[in-house]
Parts: C-alpha cells; structure tokens; sequence
C-alpha cells in the first residue's frame, strides 16, 4: 500500500518557525516531522506556526507527535505564549479528532493568514527516509503520549501500541 507523506514547506527565523503541512499528515510523516522539529528546537526555534489550510487529514499517530511537542512547549498548559505550537486554518475535522483526543487545549488555534513575528526565510527540507523499526517506534510513542496526556485515550490505543510493542521483540529475519 502507497502512503504519500504529506509535504512541508519550512521557514524558519531565530526563535519562530512556520511549517506548511500539505497533504495526508499521517505516520509515514510523522518520522519526518518529528526530525525536523527536534532539529528546528536545537537551532534555537521555541515556537511553532503549522499552516493547515492544504492539510487533508491527520492520522493518530501524527497526531500523538504533534501532541507531544504541543505538551513540551506549552508545558501543558495550552498558552503558548512566546513557546508552544500555533495552528493556522484547521480544518473542523482536525479540530474535532484534536478535541476527541482530548488534546486541542495544548495548541493556540488561528484563523486567517499566517504572519511570522520576526524575519524568516525559507529553508530547504528534505523528506528524511525511516526505518520501519523508526517508523514503529515513533508510532507507539505518538500513541503512548495520547494516552498519557488522556486517560480516555487508552481503550482506543492499548491494543494497537502493544500489538507494535510486540512486534519489535521478534527476532528481524534476514
């Protein structure tokens, strides 16, 4: 099965980036982004402006990334103030898989155009390629993280998260 990655488009200043997100944000992404967040953070960035307009769906393990990175920098609070992650034109049903989640309190949520706060320029970025075992990884922290952010979370995810737990214990043939 062909999952397309959703493509993002990066501008970045000294402490503020804006991310476009096009496409199908879901786990064959959620690697990538994930990357590209960690090294935005270690360059300086602290606050996230993700442009959502072109953003078709997001899945829940992309979902559990972004929720991850909205807890580290609002420090759970949801008031991103000068650190956190801003979502730009949300579509409703992103708005609604982010309330059901019990999640959408952990970003500040905008309609309209994005303007960035300092001067950013435009950054080349480059898909990276994952390992399935990374992808695995990544796909069981997003849903642990949705679990432990809310409880209610879990009967949706223990299943799934133990099932790809499981599956990285077994022996790789090769």
């Amino acid at each position: 099965m062909n999952m397309r990655s959703a493509k993002m488009l990066v501008w970045a200043g000294e402490q503020c980036a804006a991310i476009r997100i096009i496409g199908r944000a879901n786990f064959t992404s959620s690697v990538d982004f994930k990357t590209l967040i960690t090294e935005l953070r270690q360059q300086g960035c602290s606050y996230f402006v993700l442009d959502l307009a072109e953003c078709v769906l997001m899945d829940s393990t992309f979902l559990g990334v972004l929720a991850g990175f909205g807890l580290k920098l609002s420090n759970g609070n949801g008031d991103p103030g000068k650190h956190g992650i801003e979502l730009f034109n949300p579509s409703a049903r992103i708005i609604e898989l982010l309330d059901t989640l019990g999640v959408l309190h952990l970003f500040k949520v905008t309609e309209g155009s994005v303007k960035m706060t300092e001067q950013a320029e435009p950054r080349a970025h480059t898909p990276t390629s994952s390992t399935k075992e990374e992808a695995t990884r990544t796909c069981i922290e997003a849903h642990q993280t949705l679990m432990d952010i809310s409880p209610a979370n879990a009967a949706k995810f223990k299943d799934v998260t133990q099932f790809l737990a499981e599956g990285l214990k077994k022996p790789k043939s090769g």
